[in-house]
């Protein structure tokens, strides 16, 4: 255990010693230890739950996973302890009290360590985990109190927010607040105890141990208790009541007595500082006569720490400072203020409080308030250090790059300037003296300061001298309010200089050409501010609502910030400010200024043109547009001209003669200050003169953005809008305007680059005039609005005819713009007939492809909101109706008319998605039953006409699908080999187009109108029942042309994105689509009748509406005579019908047929016979022979109806589907009921199927028709049936058959029907040779391919095909086996899979047979002298394998070993890979079937050729990487795997063919494994690394455990006997044991086969072994492994050739001494070859090897040469 050099666990840097534990135990339990789990301190509590026997009563009150979770607590790792907290905290809130109070003994010890753990989560999960605790035990926690409550105070003032949070939270959850006081009462002492002991006794070392804890960690902890003791003590008092403060004054002035608590005043750490000035603060406040005593320290302590400037301290140390002198009275006979508080304080305001003002500065009015006089004295030059240092604070850096610190330090000096001020308002010389300074040199230099700094303008700066002002009028008198104040004369003095110096230094900053824009603006705004203070009252009571964050601790010391310009301030001033109005100062001196520095103004701008000083005139006067100042500024301009009389109205003339000028003269560039003077002006002139003024103004051919400019500033509010209508509305403007419109149009069509960058202000006025409405009215007369948009429209359709719309971008983009902002502000805006035309236009832009109109993306996005906004806006309109020339109407005829001649996918997209997003605009604002929906729809569909054209016009090539599958009996009017052999044309279908539009808008309109059902779309949407059958129409035919060409696949994705797919029957009732479905059925048949068929499968109609469907009908008698159409109908029906009408039904076909001669449709009554038969309907035993007999008749009479020998080229669909018809009734009665058929019929029936395979034969270059392939699908549907009677029926129904017909079916029948069935296939491919020509009859090869499964292998061993042979073809093969190889093997490559699969199963059938050929010839050749020999397997099967290897290498070149390739079902890769999976199938098969001597020589020839390996690294590219069976769950312990289930390869299977591959890669390497168990291993270990981890995990989960079982069981049921051996096997442990014995010799064993077998190798181990020598026993032990692991043979086999090597040896024969082996591993040949000089033998294939190896030709044993 104690190992000294052992690898130690992370952390743990000394090794053990029992006498350091030991020390560390005494010193935290502070005694010597007892017995593990007790503390022998005489306390109650137990340490941890006890470990020993002897504690049991104790140890069973606690539940046993609490006591693993509590000694978990006390471990070293921080996460095990954390992790512990948690389940502590979540087992208290689960279990129930009783088991949670067995914990409460244990719990107060533990806590106390824990809660001041050093990771902050443990502390915090403490106490959410104690909190639980409390919850859970209440009352049961107050015997623990006392033990606990020091901690837990100390926990509430954790400087780790969260931890003490949820330590209060845990308090207040203990005790409600009125409780609080009384158990801090109980525990006070206690408490006190704890906190005493951490502030004077403990160290950093004691309240940790120094050799498991860091120092940097000890120290952290240590301060941590100092600063939360601190906290503690403040806590403590602030919650404590009166009496229990006093009883506890003693123990508190032991703790303030001693000095080390002093010390902590002056300690490095800022959090313990901090907490120290709090805890004083807490003393001053509930323990005066405490501090009274300790003056003597605490006055310097406190006093002397100003400048303490840490964020944490200077807080605290503040609020303890006007603690200290509100509480002391004589503290500053404790301290110098001259020379140590006075000099720190100035240094402190010089820096700006050192980015600390707000916590600093308001505190400084109260501090000034408690000075005692001989402190301040001499007054003058104290305020005057004071205040500099002020301002000096305020050119600090932090100062003036914090707009709230400058803030904040402006408003303390503003309230400390005003307070002296108020305290020194006697009239003798000393407070004279101060005044004076303070306005003259404070407060007047500030505001100069202010003129030039734009953040102290931004501040409260100006709003605070504007109420100081204020405030001196009240006491001056000026307000008229009777204040009884003797002061008077002293306030009216202060405000005379006050303006005096003021109006001078504005004066100075304004007269003078080289005037600061930024003073003459901050003149401007302490000129406004002072005007208006409300305004900027209003604006900082809004900017206050900013929020603020603070964790739910309640701090004493937390300061609220300042935002922005809103300055906290002391409370009676805040309430004062936001209460009482601030009024504009009233002194005369005032407007004085104003009207000087007016005069000042425009004496610079008349004189010296300067711009900066009309800026500051028009600032003024929008401030003061009185007419005094009006009056003063014409008073400059000529003195005072009276004309005959009539005064003249000073603005009006001041704006004439002047701001007009300064308007119209030219270059003038910024132009806003005098539109703002034109508005100043205007305040005071009655309606009439605004009028005149205005229309002058727009006749004097301003610049357009002038006009622009008045017109925004006019509707800037109601007042100005009000005075200025009538100019707006006025025929003056909207000429003006009117000739604006046209002269932009024009440029822009002519020269569209220089329209964007001259007309932008043109342009944004148009639209400005169009779109700004007041009170529903528009902005200008109604007459030029409707021209101007008449003018807009005329230019965008200009646009809209060329075809190259592109060029005029800009203009149309302008156009947009104007547009838009009048479609969405203006309200009965498109009741204009010229603004509906203008969005119809708009809407056409965003319904064509871009391709055409080559209109760029933001333009056509700009343009499509243009269109939402304007479509929302008309259908909005209450009285808005749909008719004849509005835009809804004329949209719908024109998206109509577009649908039936879009040209490809990309427009019908646009066109769709443009009509929708109109729909869906109608919507938003629409009620749900508005007409205009439904008005809107109808315009959109088509007539019933229209639709019947656009549905003729789909390709009909969609009948092959439905006709050879049996689910159509239809005919087409002369069906030409041109029409089957083109391809359709790649346009889009009229009739597809128009319903997906349609669908899609019904879509939009079911699914938008929220949470109604679906169903009441069809009320809103009239004939929605013709539409949604039209779609379900149009998707039946993409189904039926399997979605092909392209065009027709993308237009289906495209249906199935918009969520057509499953064409929105749901909107419709069932009942009305079944009656429009079922009446186009018997109309029009057809694809009607297959869409019938589709709906009624679909909502599987046949159980749930039964009785509609009946309802459809009638009786069944309703639909005889059968014309074309009824009989799709009726096929359709067929199955849902009920057993009375199928009876009706079979009784008048039969009627029909029986009759024949009187009835013209016979072919009529057998289809709808058959459409009964088909559904297992009982039928009379007399009819069938009756039937049968009447087909015989015609037979004789009727000969040319079945077409025997005929050229089928010429043959009518109707001649062939009633041949058709009569081969599917003879199947039927072989399935069916051949007991009705006697020897006469069978001869009928077995000479007619055989006739018309040969007339198949004939007629290869016929089956482009359909037809022709129906009547060849039928006939070889009628072999199967055949073959299937004949080969499947059991004895006792073969014997009841007439007795030649078994004998002849053998001997003559099957000959002849694979005589022709045999090339047919071959014919077709040679007939056809493209597989993807839309006439390849592939469904022939489906048919023929199925009757060939059933073909004897003699019949393809003695074949009748054309003899085929390939030069230098090495082969033992007979003629007939050869040719049947060389014709059938490439056509495993042939692009068809019904071919791929048939060749597969013929040639796996003579694959058995092949072998034996080359055992045959292999008898000749003598490999004695030859290395291990190899022989090639077939070669034509090699060289068809070799082309698909280079095939599939470039199919798979880009995937990784593990990467699973997904290949698109029935491709040319997939044909590719499937031909090369079959033929490796096919030659595992030949392999498994070599004899054992024969396998070892193929072996060799694929290890040669490398393409095993190549093989399987393909096998691993197409396995899935997890081959589960689809359709299952999860992986479950019984999971089906690709390996578990049988492969069927099915010629016609058309299910999941996108498993085949995967599934059949999955089956190969299953056999390869199987049969080439060495051969795979050898490969797997040269792979490299990742290649073969990659194999060895697949193979070990997926493989090994279905091999294996496989290998066993066959093991158990092998048949094998051996003489002297048996063999027993053992599933479970995967074992097989042998046991042989002869004589008194005894031999055991054991073969073990791996995790991941075969990969690894087979282990073979010895059992009992008695009577051999262990030499010998080595040997043989080693030749049944060897032959395990480099044979590709079964355990049995292996122990085969084990037992024969014992044998020989038991006969006498010797080992050849370089294998130990008496029979060779691969030839199984004896030792003959023997040395002359020692006479042993070898085998020859062993001597070779070694010869070769070892370049020597020396006998092995005894190295003498070998002769």
């Amino acid at each position: 255990m104690g190992g000294k050099n052992k690898q130690r666990t992370k952390g743990n840097v000394r090794p053990s010693s029992s006498g350091r534990a030991a020390e560390v135990l005494t010193r935290e339990g502070g005694v010597i230890p007892g017995f593990v789990g007790f503390d022998t301190a005489l306390t109650s509590e137990l340490s941890y739950v006890p470990a020993v026997h002897g504690a049991e009563e104790i140890d069973n009150l606690v539940d046993a996973d609490f006591r693993l979770v509590l000694r978990k607590l006390s471990k070293r790792d921080g996460v095990t302890r954390l992790k512990a907290v948690q389940d502590f905290g979540s087992m208290c809130q689960e279990r129930d009290a009783e088991e949670v109070k067995g914990v409460l003994p244990y719990w107060p010890r533990i806590y106390c360590k824990i809660s001041v753990d050093h990771d902050r989560r443990i502390r915090e999960a403490t106490q959410q985990a104690f909190e639980q605790l409390v919850l859970k035990v209440r009352r049961s926690l107050a015997p623990f109190l006392k033990s606990l409550m020091g901690h837990w105070i100390l926990s509430q003032c954790d400087p780790y927010t969260p931890a003490a949070s949820a330590a209060c939270q845990a308090f207040h959850a203990a005790f409600s607040p009125a409780k609080q006081p009384e158990a801090l009462s109980f525990c006070k002492e206690e408490i006190l105890n704890v906190l005493q002991d951490v502030l004077l006794k403990e160290t950093a070392d004691t309240l940790s141990d120094p050799q498991s804890v860091t120092g940097e960690e000890r120290e952290a902890k240590y301060v941590r208790m100092l600063t939360s003791s601190l906290l503690g003590v403040k806590r403590l008092l602030s919650l404590l009541l009166p009496d229990d403060r006093t009883a506890l004054e003693q123990r508190l002035a032991n703790l303030i007595g001693s000095a080390k608590f002093w010390k902590y005043s002056k300690h490095k750490t800022p959090q313990v500082r901090g907490a120290f000035f709090e805890m004083v603060c807490a003393l001053c406040e509930f323990t005066p006569a405490l501090v009274q005593a300790e003056a003597a320290r605490l006055c310097p302590a406190v006093l002397l720490s100003i400048d303490d400037t840490d964020p944490v301290v200077l807080p605290p140390v503040w609020e303890a400072v006007l603690h200290v002198v509100s509480t002391i009275p004589d503290c500053w006979t404790h301290v110098n203020a001259k020379k140590g508080f006075l000099p720190k304080l100035w240094a402190l305001l010089k820096e700006g409080g050192k980015g600390l003002a707000k916590a600093l500065h308001p505190n400084l009015m109260p501090l000034l308030s408690k000075l005692p006089r001989d402190i301040t004295d001499p007054t003058l030059d104290f305020y005057t250090t004071f205040f500099s240092s002020f301002m000096q604070g305020l050119s600090s850096e932090r100062a003036s790059t914090s707009p709230s610190e400058s803030a904040v330090i402006v408003t303390s000096l503003v309230e400390c300037l005003r307070y002296c001020i108020l305290h020194n308002t006697e009239e003798e010389a000393e407070h004279q003296k101060i005044r004076t300074m303070l306005i003259s040199q404070q407060l007047l230099p500030l505001l100069e300061k202010a003129l030039g700094n734009p953040s102290l303008q931004a501040g409260p700066l100006f709003l605070l001298v504007t109420e100081l002002l204020v405030s001196w009028e009240k006491r001056a008198g000026l307000h008229g309010e009777d204040e009884a104040n003797d002061g008077k004369h002293v306030f009216k003095g202060l405000l005379a200089d006050f303006w005096e110096g003021l109006g001078l230094m504005f004066v100075r900053h304004v007269d003078n050409e080289e005037a600061d824009p930024q003073a003459l603006e901050g003149v401007a705004t302490l000129l406004q501010v002072m005007r208006y203070p409300d305004r900027v009252k209003r604006r900082n009571i809004q900017k206050k609502k900013s929020v603020k964050i603070c964790f739910s601790k309640p701090d004493d010391n937390e300061k609220t910030g300042v935002d922005g310009d809103a300055v906290e301030r002391p409370v009676q001033l805040e309430s004062e400010l936001v209460n009482e109005r601030v009024c504009s100062p009233q002194t005369q001196h005032f407007e004085d200024v104003v009207c000087q520095l007016a005069q000042l103004c425009l004496v610079h701008v008349n004189e010296k043109k300067s711009e900066k000083h009309l800026v500051f005139l028009s600032l003024l006067l929008r401030s003061f547009h009185t007419p005094r100042v009006f009056s003063t500024l014409i008073d400059v301009d000529d003195k005072i001209k009276e004309s005959e009389g009539t005064v003249k109205n000073p603005a009006t003339q001041f704006l004439l003669e002047q701001v007009v000028l300064w308007l119209a003269e030219k270059g003038r560039r910024d132009t806003e200050h005098l539109v703002e003077m034109v508005f100043s002006s205007l305040y005071c002139c009655s309606s009439q003169e605004t009028t005149r003024i205005l229309n002058h103004i727009t006749t004097m051919d301003l610049q357009w953005a002038i006009i622009l400019q008045i017109i925004q500033r006019a509707c800037a509010d109601s007042e100005t809008l009000k005075s200025c209508r009538d100019w707006l509305k006025g025929s003056v403007l909207g000429e003006r305007l009117l000739g604006l419109t046209e002269e932009l149009c024009e440029v822009g069509s002519s020269s569209p680059s220089c329209a964007s960058s001259a007309s932008g202000h043109s342009w944004t006025l148009i639209s400005l005039v169009l779109s700004q409405h007041h009170n529903n009215e528009p902005l200008i007369g109604e007459v030029y609005m409707e021209k101007i948009l008449e003018k807009l429209h005329a230019t965008l359709s200009e646009a809209k005819s060329l075809s190259d719309a592109g060029n005029m971008e800009p203009l149309i983009s302008f156009i947009c713009d104007v547009a838009s902002t009048f479609f969405s502000s203006v309200q009965d805006c498109l009741l204009l007939r010229s603004a509906e035309e203008l969005l119809f236009t708009v809407f056409q832009f965003t319904a064509k492809d871009q391709t055409r109109t080559h209109l760029s993306d933001s333009l056509l996005g700009k343009l499509k909101r243009v269109c939402v906004a304007g479509v929302q806006s008309l259908t909005q309109q209450p009285d808005y109706e749909f008719e004849e020339g509005v835009f809804l109407q004329n949209a719908a005829l024109w998206v109509a008319s577009q649908s039936l001649t879009v040209s490809s996918i990309k427009s019908l997209q646009v066109l769709v998605l443009a009509v929708q997003s109109l729909v869906e605009a109608m919507m938003s604002v629409c009620s749900r039953d508005s007409p205009l929906l439904s008005q809107f729809f109808t315009a959109l569909t088509p007539s019933q006409t229209e639709w019947t054209r656009i549905r003729q016009a789909l390709p009909p090539q969609w009948v092959k699908t439905p006709l050879l599958s049996d689910r159509y009996r239809g005919v087409l009017e002369k069906p030409s080999m041109d029409m089957w052999k083109s391809k359709m044309s790649t346009k889009l279908p009229a009739h597809l187009c128009v319903c997906a539009l349609l669908g899609k808008v019904a879509r939009t309109v079911a699914f938008t109108t929220g949470d109604h059902k679906e169903a009441d779309c069809s009320s809103n949407l009239p004939n929605l029942k013709y539409t949604v059958s039209e779609l379900l129409f149009a998707l039946q035919w993409c189904k039926e042309v399997e979605y092909s060409p392209a065009v027709v696949s993308a237009c289906h994705s495209l249906l199935t994105d918009w969520g057509l797919a499953e064409g929105l029957h749901s909107l419709v009732p069932v009942k009305d689509l079944l009656e429009v479905l079922y009446s186009r059925s018997v109309e029009d048949g057809g694809l009607w009748s297959l869409t019938l068929e589709n709906y009624i499968n679909t909502i599987n109609l046949a159980s749930t509406h039964s009785t509609a469907i009946k309802k459809l009908y009638g009786s069944a008698d309703s639909l005889f005579p059968v014309s074309q159409s009824k009989l799709s109908t009726l096929q359709v029906l067929c199955p849902t019908m009920t057993r009375e009408d199928k009876e009706t039904l079979i009784t008048l076909a039969t009627a029909g047929i029986i009759n024949w001669e009187e009835n013209n449709d016979v072919y009529g009554c057998l289809a709808v016979l058959m459409c009964c038969l088909k559904t297992n309907s009982q039928v009379e035993e007399e009819v069938v022979p009756a039937i049968l007999a009447t087909v015989m008749e015609w037979r004789n009479n009727k000969e040319d109806w079945f077409l025997f020998g005929s050229d089928l080229s010429k043959a009518t669909a109707e001649q062939l589907n009633l041949t058709v018809e009569m081969m599917r009734f003879l199947s039927w009665l072989v399935t069916h009921c051949p007991t009705v058929l006697g020897g006469s019929q069978w001869d009928f029936l077995l000479c007619s199927m055989l006739a018309w395979l040969e007339t198949s034969s004939e007629n290869v270059s016929s089956l482009w028709n359909p037809w022709v392939q129906l009547f060849v699908c039928e006939n070889a549907a009628l072999i199967v049936a055949l073959n299937h009677f004949f080969t499947s029926s059991s004895p006792d129904a073969l014997e009841k058959l007439p007795a030649e017909l078994t004998g002849e079916w053998t001997d003559f029948f099957v000959e002849g029907i694979y005589n022709l069935l045999l090339p047919l296939p071959i014919n077709i491919t040679e007939t056809f040779t493209e597989p993807d020509d839309p006439v390849f009859p592939l469904a022939v090869l489906q048919s023929v391919g199925a009757a060939l499964t059933y073909v004897p292998v003699q019949q393809l061993t003695k074949n009748s095909l054309p003899p085929k042979f390939i030069a230098d073809q090495k082969t033992n093969l007979p003629e007939a086996l050869q040719t049947l190889l060389n014709t059938l093997c490439p056509l495993l490559l042939f692009k068809a899979r019904p071919l791929q699969i048939t060749v597969y199963h013929l040639l796996e059938k003579v694959m058995p047979q092949l072998p034996e050929c080359d055992g045959e010839g292999d008898t000749s050749k003598s490999d004695d002298d030859r290395d291990e020999p190899c022989l090639s397997p077939p070669a034509s099967l090699m060289a068809i394998l070799s082309t698909c290897e280079e095939l599939c290498d470039s199919i798979l070149a880009g995937l990784q070993v593990g990467e699973f390739a997904v290949v698109q079902p029935l491709s040319v890769e997939y044909s590719c890979i499937l031909g090369y999976l079959l033929a490796w199938k096919l030659l595992l098969t030949f392999f498994k079937s070599s004899p054992s001597h024969l396998r070892a020589h193929y072996a060799q020839y694929l290890k040669r050729s490398c393409s095993l390996s190549k093989l399987l690294l393909h096998l691993f590219k197409l396995m899935p990487e997890t081959p589960i069976c689809a359709g299952q769950g999860a992986e479950t312990k019984e999971f089906k795997t690709l390996f578990t289930e049988n492969l069927s390869l099915a010629v016609d299977k058309s299910k999941s063919v996108e498993w085949e591959l995967p599934h059949l890669a999955c089956s190969v390497y299953y056999s390869t494994l199987q049969d080439l168990p060495a051969m795979v291993r050898l490969w797997w270990n040269s792979q490299e690394k990742r290649v073969s981890a990659a194999v060895e995990k697949f193979t070990t989960k997926y493989v090994s455990p279905v091999l294996s079982a496989q290998e066993i069981s066959s093991v158990h049921s092998s048949t094998q006997m051996f003489e002297n051996m048996t063999v027993k096997a053992r599933s479970a442990a995967r074992e097989v044991i042998a046991t042989y014995s002869v004589d008194d010799i005894f031999i055991e064993l054991v073969i073990t086969l791996p995790q991941n077998h075969p990969l690894g190798s087979i282990t073979v181990e010895s059992g009992q072994r008695v009577g051999v020598a262990v030499q010998q026993w080595r040997n043989w032990m080693l030749q049944l492994s060897t032959y395990l692991t480099h044979q590709n043979g079964s355990i049995m086999e292996g122990l085969a050739l084990w037992k024969n090597n014992v044998d020989k040896r038991f006969e006498g024969i010797e080992d050849c001494m370089i294998c130990f082996s008496v029979i060779h591993g691969s030839n199984y040949s004896l030792p003959k070859k023997a040395c002359r000089t020692c006479k042993k033998k070898f085998h020859s294939a062993c001597l070779y090897k070694w010869f070769t190896s070892s370049n020597k030709s020396t006998c092995p044993l005894c190295r003498e040469t070998f002769f």
